[in-house]
């Protein structure tokens, strides 16, 4: 197994809405990474003080490739946070082998039973149903009990849609590398990637 390296940010102002800074880094690592198609899906994301109640005050980023990383903690949007006192940006350190590995997994599923979606889903059924020349409604049956899981709400710069991720953290055994989503992040299917879990690791 090659050597992975990572950073973390953490967020200095002690009341910080975690969910929104969050998304804005993820927001910004997907546009880099856009403009580096090399390492594309080998950025995978971590939350290194994450709990059950709340994300936590920081956020990781997990790579093999130690230049590119590099060439992210320098992003604007990371350096200006620096320098007005708001984020405190760790050197590119090795992750070390012992590390326990977790996945933190988008999992749509959660967005898709909220009532606004079940609502949308709905309506859209229904104009099919229309042009079928069918009478009937069809009935939401979806009542699914879901763990632990965070939102991080960001703006998708291809979309220009706000969008909310659904996160859950889950432990595994052994270790997937270069399998993430354009976020950083594992999926229920597509996506496999996991990271190392850094709450033992911080600044």
């Amino acid at each position: 197994m090659s050597q992975r390296y990572f950073f973390v940010i953490k967020f200095i102002p002690k009341h910080a809405d975690a969910s929104l800074l969050c998304g804005r880094c993820i927001s910004t690592m997907h546009g880099f990474m856009n403009n580096n198609p090399t390492g594309k899906n080998a950025v995978g994301v971590s939350f290194p003080l994450w709990t059950d109640e709340s994300l936590g005050s920081a956020i990781a980023f997990v790579a093999e490739d130690k230049e590119l990383l590099i060439g992210l903690s320098f992003q604007p949007y990371f350096s200006m946070m620096k320098e007005e006192g708001l984020f405190q940006i760790s050197a590119i350190l090795p992750v070390d082998k012992e590390t326990k590995e977790v996945r933190f997994i988008r999992n749509q599923a959660i967005g898709k039973s909220f009532l606004g979606s079940k609502k949308r889903r709905m309506k859209r059924a229904q104009l099919r149903v229309r042009k079928l020349d069918f009478i009937a409604i069809p009935k939401v049956n979806e009542e699914r009990v879901f763990g632990s899981f965070h939102r991080i709400a960001l703006s998708s710069q291809s979309t220009q849609q706000d969008i909310v991720l659904h996160i859950q953290k889950q432990e595994c055994d052994e270790i997937t590398l270069n399998h993430f989503n354009s976020y950083g992040l594992a999926t229920n299917q597509a996506w496999q990637g996991t990271v190392p879990d850094l709450k033992n690791t911080m600044l």
